[in-house]
């Protein structure tokens, strides 16, 4: 049985973000985050029909809003129309938004709660069996990323096997090769020593031959 989603949320840079998924740690994974912003307080679970209806839809999907509005959470976000504005009139806007969002929470905390547990139970499991699916497809197209890159480095390492061997081979016919002619011209000095010699001892006798018959 694919395990139940939750809806998670949480502001990061310009943006709110929030996602479906079956746990903290897989939102924090899908976020990016590389500190456990649910213990830091920045994080959390919510129960906003409105935010459980858009990550349901597309479970495991990061969905994204301007920071501190109330506008709907979509795949594509424009940046805040703020952001060039003098820091007190955003911290007056921050301090009228947040009293208006604490007074309006607390009346639609009921309503929101109840809305929340009407989420139909079959949606909720589609959505994360459609999580899994797409988990399912990420790490498959890990797989084949992975077996790609193993049959290249497979076909790497047979060639350069191939031009090894061939080079070894060829290394060894010459070291044969120049030992054939090394001996061959040990033998050939050999030769020319010894018939030096012997033409040294054939001229002394016929110098002396000579010698004799001048004389």
């Amino acid at each position: 049985m694919p395990k139940k989603l939750k809806s998670y949320q949480t502001s990061l840079g310009f943006y709110d973000q929030a996602i479906a998924a079956p746990s903290m740690k897989a939102a924090l994974q899908a976020w990016g985050a590389s500190s456990n912003l649910f213990h830091q307080g920045a994080a959390k679970e919510t129960d906003d029909p409105d935010i459980v209806a858009a990550t349901m839809a597309k479970p495991g999907v990061v969905l994204r809003r301007p920071v501190g509005s109330d506008g709907p959470f979509t795949e594509s976000a424009e940046l805040p129309t703020d952001l060039g504005e003098g820091e007190a009139r955003s911290g007056s806007k921050r301090k009228s938004r947040s009293k208006s969002k604490s007074r309006s929470n607390k009346r639609a905390v009921k309503p929101a709660a109840k809305a929340s547990r009407k989420i139909d139970d079959q949606a909720a499991r589609k959505a994360a069996a459609a999580f899994e699916k797409e988990e399912r497809r990420r790490e498959a197209e890990r797989r084949r990323e992975e077996a790609a890159r193993a049959r290249e480095r497979a076909r790497r390492d047979k060639a350069v096997a191939t031009a090894q061997a061939a080079l070894d081979r060829a290394r060894r016919e010459h070291e044969a090769r120049a030992e054939e002619i090394e001996a061959e011209r040990t033998a050939l000095d050999e030769r020319a020593e010894a018939e030096q010699d012997r033409w040294d001892k054939q001229r002394m006798k016929l110098e002396q031959a000579l010698r004799r018959a001048r004389e």
